[in-house]
Formats: structure tokens, sequence, C-alpha cells
């Protein structure tokens, strides 16, 4: 029976892994939802607001008529005493009397008004100010995961292809030292050709100017071999 116990238990710690990693990979998408509907909450509240305002504005006026019909019958009822009517300014002022009366009715009405006003502009207030800052972190929640997301794949991809690019440095450095190599050949090659070439060019000018004779002409022979023959 433990044993079965344990194993339950097991299980349900697995189902509740498994659960809390399907929301954490669906938490940003669960999220954005989860603010599309209280934006649908805050619209309906607003039509509210805007609903009682208007209810509010009505009973408003209902009391401001109201007070003007009382000043009205009230300036009757004077008008009646002096003229000694007494029992017509009795009959104006019961009528003045209903009127006070639904006037406090409608007072009424119009403060209760105000009140909710009061309390739905404070609550649609708030639920803005949270709304706004929600939406503030989910985009920095959103760039963050971006980032996070790119990192990670650089690190993949230098990981998995170090190998290849320490290959590829070290064929680069092959390449480099045989060309210093060929440059250096070149070098020497040039400096040995400058130093061993006669000057050709100067040696021909010399003749041709006749200050030096050609070592290989027939008169320097002949001139060579008539002075063996007097020696």
């Amino acid at each position: 029976m433990n044993v079965w116990s344990k194993l339950l238990t097991a299980l349900r710690g697995g189902a509740n892994e498994m659960g809390e990693a399907v929301v954490d990979s669906q938490a940003l998408r669960i999220l954005d939802q989860e603010i599309r509907d209280a934006d649908t909450e805050l619209r309906k509240s607003k039509e509210a607001l805007a609903e009682i305002m208007a209810k509010h504005k009505l009973a408003s006026d209902k009391v401001s008529k109201s007070a003007a019909s009382i000043a009205e019958y009230e300036q009757y009822a004077l008008k009646a005493l002096e003229a000694g009517n007494e029992t017509l300014a009795k009959e104006v002022a019961e009528k003045i009397a209903n009127l006070e009366i639904e006037q406090a009715s409608e007072r009424e009405q119009a403060d209760g008004f105000a009140a909710s006003v009061a309390q739905l502009r404070k609550a649609v207030t708030q639920a803005e100010g949270n709304i706004k800052r929600l939406k503030q972190q989910v985009d920095t929640v959103k760039a963050t995961e971006s980032v996070q997301k790119a990192q990670m794949a650089v690190a993949q991809r230098y990981g998995g292809s170090q190998a290849k690019l320490q290959t590829a440095v070290e064929s680069l450095e092959r390449i480099k030292q045989k060309q210093a190599e060929r440059a250096a050949k070149m070098e020497a090659s040039a400096e040995l050709a400058a130093t061993s070439a006669p000057d050709d060019s100067l040696e021909a000018k010399l003749r041709e100017a006749g200050i030096k004779a050609d070592s290989a002409s027939a008169d320097s022979v002949l001139a060579r071999l008539k002075d063996k023959a007097k020696s």
C-alpha cells in the first residue's frame, strides 16, 4: 500500500511538472490573451461609466428644474397671500411641498449616480494603469526572451563549429606562412641577380665612345699576337 501511494504521488508530481512545463511554454500567449480579456472588460466598464454619467446628468437636470418650479410656485403663493387669498396660497403651498418631496428623491438619485460615477472613474483609472504597466512588462519579457533565444542559438552554433573553426584558422596560418616564404625567396633572387649581373648598358656606352676597347674584337686579338711575335 505504501509503494502504491508513493507511485501515485510520483505520477501526480510528474503530471504537475508536465502541466507547469506546458504553461511555461505558453506563458506569453496566455498572458497576451489575459490582457486582451482585461481590455475587453475595461471597455465594458467605460461604457457602463458613460451610461451612469448620462443618468447623473439627467437626474441633476431634474433637480435643477424642480428647484426652478419650487421658486416659481413660491412666488405664486406670496402673491396669493398678498391678495388675501389664503386658500389659494395653501393650495400652492401643497404643490410646493409635493415638488420638494420629488426634488429630494431626485437629489438622492443624482447623489447616488454621482457616487457611482466617482467609484467607476477610480476603478477605470486603476485598471488602465494596471493594464498599461502589465503591457510594458510583457514587452520587456518578450524582448528578453528574444535576446536570450538569440544568445542560445549563437552559443550552440559556436560550440558545434568550434572544431571546424580551429581547422580553418590553422589552414589560414599555413597559407600565410607559405606566402611569406615565397615572398622571401623572390626577394633573395632579386638581390642575387642585382649583385651578379654586369652593368651591360654602361659597358656598351663606353665601347661606343671609344673609351674602352672590345676585348673580343679582331683588332685586339691581332695586336696581341704581334706583341708576342716581337718578343
